[in-house]
């Protein structure tokens, strides 16, 4: 596969898992409310129990968000500085290519994709964490309410 279609790929996966989190993320807080709202001033052992479970969700996805994101961030600067230093002569002039050494050419266009997957690469490392416990509890919460 080459670098463009798994930038595709890696797009595509990105906005799939954002569409799906805009649909779960309401359906979740609407369930979590209106069981608020049902258990009032005196919720039950099972209603404070998933309330806990609410707000300890909301940190660990946050810091695992965080930490994947950071860490993404990472490894693909190391990444980027690896494959300028290991292409010899990547931005000097030559005689096909006189203003490469002005960023323009090959060097820029692979630079661009490298930082389009870099930044794709990031966002999936942010959502994935609060993608997959938004969709887990859409599911979960809907069979709840079913019974």
């Amino acid at each position: 596969m080459t670098a463009r279609h798994t930038t595709q790929a890696k797009v595509q996966n990105l906005a799939t898992k954002s569409l799906e989190l805009s649909l779960a993320a309401p359906q979740v807080v609407a369930q979590r409310v209106g069981r608020m709202m049902l258990a009032g001033s005196h919720p039950s052992a099972r209603d404070q129990q998933e309330f806990y479970r609410m707000g300890n969700e909301k940190v660990t996805a946050f810091y695992e968000s965080w930490i994947g994101m950071w860490t993404q961030a990472c490894t693909s600067y190391w990444q980027t500085a690896a494959s300028l230093c290991t292409t010899p002569n990547l931005l000097a002039p030559t005689t096909s290519n006189p203003l490469a050494a002005f960023g323009v050419g090959k060097a820029t266009s692979r630079m661009v994709t490298q930082q389009v997957q870099a930044v794709t690469d990031v966002l999936n490392a942010g959502i994935s964490p609060v993608h997959a416990k938004a969709v887990r509890n859409a599911k979960r919460l809907s069979r709840i309410s079913k019974r």
